[in-house]
């Protein structure tokens, strides 16, 4: 819709007005053909020289226009009359043939002279048409490409003043926008008040909204230009429709962000309160029971209650420990305690931990210590986020694999579940925040633990990858590679 109102307005775009050096030039082409015309006339002794002043006029007309050309044509015909005619240098005719032939010349003169005229008019409009529609081009495809007003307006105040070939300026509020920064007033007001001095204003507007003020000048050479006029309020209007847009983009953009914190945020209170809920019912339980019927219990019985406990007391902890990682990771507050650890002793702890919770760990680990430089307190809890995820999703009492490999320079920690796996294009979302895979289910979770397990393991410099298992059996692969000179340096 907006191409098609530039368009029509394009071609309505006019003539220039023309300039009087351009009759005078054509009065100079006629001097030099009158010129050759005595020349020939000397040599030949003939008086038959119409076409020498015909060549002429053409030359106005391919040259100069239409106007130029009927200029020229009435010259010749009054030149050749009194130059050319018998009795010379006098204007009158010796015979009716005579008259005849003068006005046939001057006929023959206005209808070439004039078609050639209009088709170097038709020449000239064609090649504004084409540099307007170009520049219109340019602007609309720089425009496209960006949805910061500031930047919109800063691009359209540039291509008036190109097309204006002065100075322009957009003012919106109390900002202004110039261009050439040095060829134009430093406010609006001052450019109407040299309203004299031929500054021309149009209002941007959109949709029936005010978006600011457009002014331009051309330069002291070039006096205004009407079709430069009519660019510059396509190009404006097309400013307009550009903010607008912008201004849609960013609502639409606010609108769509709002709704997915909204969502986001509902999952994760949905997530957070079961998995505190979980754990809290469980510690209420065990602890009521022994409130009240503590005597009563056998000491098998009221030791499993405190592990139970125990056992949940560490899970809201681990929880905690997540959600304030998590903080710390998008703040950049998390700050590392680097030591000297062994992993197999990490691995240790956090098999033991889960298998006190029914979960069938196998660890598979080195000979000799697997030593590295780093935070053993994040290492831990993004390896029980890992394991938390894998326990999961790879059912009661399923296999979950602990491997650890070391490999000189770097170490591998790989921990192998026999879950649903992962669709093909999901390994590497696997670890956005909030994200949970298409397989998971109705499996309970908020998709932070690897997100935080990715932070962890990134803030030791570390890299995290999920992919199939190798031994094409089902299930999920995830991997933990650190190498000991970046772990060094973190």
């Amino acid at each position: 819709m907006i191409y098609d109102a530039i368009v029509s307005r394009l071609h309505r775009l006019g003539a220039k007005p023309l300039g009087l050096w351009r009759f005078g030039a054509a009065a100079a082409i006629i001097a030099v053909s009158t010129g050759v015309a005595e020349l020939l006339y000397r040599l030949l002794s003939t008086t038959r020289l119409s076409m020498v002043f015909l060549a002429g006029v053409l030359v106005c007309a391919v040259t100069l226009g239409s106007y130029p050309a009927y200029f020229a044509a009435l010259l010749a015909f009054l030149i050749y009359n009194i130059y050319l005619v018998e009795p010379r240098f006098a204007f009158q005719m010796a015979s009716p043939e005579d008259v005849l032939v003068l006005l046939v010349f001057l006929a023959v003169a206005v209808l070439t002279g004039g078609l050639a005229g209009r088709l170097k008019d038709e020449a000239l409009r064609n090649m504004r048409r084409a540099r307007a529609t170009s520049a219109l081009f340019e602007a609309s495809k720089a425009l496209s490409s960006t949805s910061d007003e500031d930047e919109i307006r800063q691009l359209i105040v540039k291509q008036m003043a190109l097309a204006a070939k002065g100075s322009a300026m957009i003012s919106h509020g109390a900002r202004l926008w110039r261009y050439p920064e040095d060829g134009s007033p430093r406010d609006l007001p001052g450019a109407l008040a040299l309203s004299s001095q031929g500054w021309r204003v149009q209002v941007i507007a959109a949709e029936g909204e005010e978006l600011g003020l457009a002014a331009w000048r051309s330069s002291a050479e070039d006096r205004p230009d009407e079709d430069g006029d009519r660019l510059i309020n396509v190009l404006v209007d097309l400013g307009g429709a550009a903010i607008a847009r912008a201004r849609m983009a960013q609502t639409n953009a606010d609108l769509a962000a709002a709704s997915k914190t909204e969502r986001l945020r509902t999952a994760l209170l949905s997530s957070i309160s079961h998995d505190l809920r979980t754990p809290l019912a469980s510690i209420l339980a065990s602890a009521s029971s022994l409130k009240a019927f503590g005597r009563q219990f056998s000491p098998e019985v009221s030791l499993d209650l405190i592990e139970t406990i125990e056992e949940e007391a560490e899970r809201l902890n681990r929880f905690v420990a997540n959600l304030l990682s998590m903080t710390r990771l998008e703040s950049g507050a998390l700050q590392l305690n680097r030591q000297g650890f062994d992993m197999a002793e990490i691995v240790n702890r956090c098999a033991t931990r889960l298998r006190r919770l029914g979960a069938n760990i196998e660890r598979v680990l080195p000979n000799s210590p697997c030593p590295l430089e780093g935070d053993p307190i994040l290492l831990e809890q993004a390896l029980d986020n890992v394991l938390d995820n894998a326990m999961r999703y790879a059912g009661q009492g399923r296999a979950i694999v602990v491997r650890l490999t070391d490999l000189g320079a770097a170490a591998l920690l790989e921990v192998e579940d026999c879950g649903p796996g992962l669709e093909a294009d999901e390994h590497g979302r696997i670890f956005d925040k909030f994200y949970r895979g298409r397989t998971a289910g109705a499996s309970q979770g908020a998709g932070l633990g690897l997100s935080i397990a990715r932070g962890l393991v990134e803030a030791m410099n570390g890299t995290i990858a999920a992919q199939p298992r190798s031994d094409n059996q089902q299930g999920l692969l995830v991997s933990m590679l650190f190498t000991r000179e970046t772990a060094l340096a973190a």
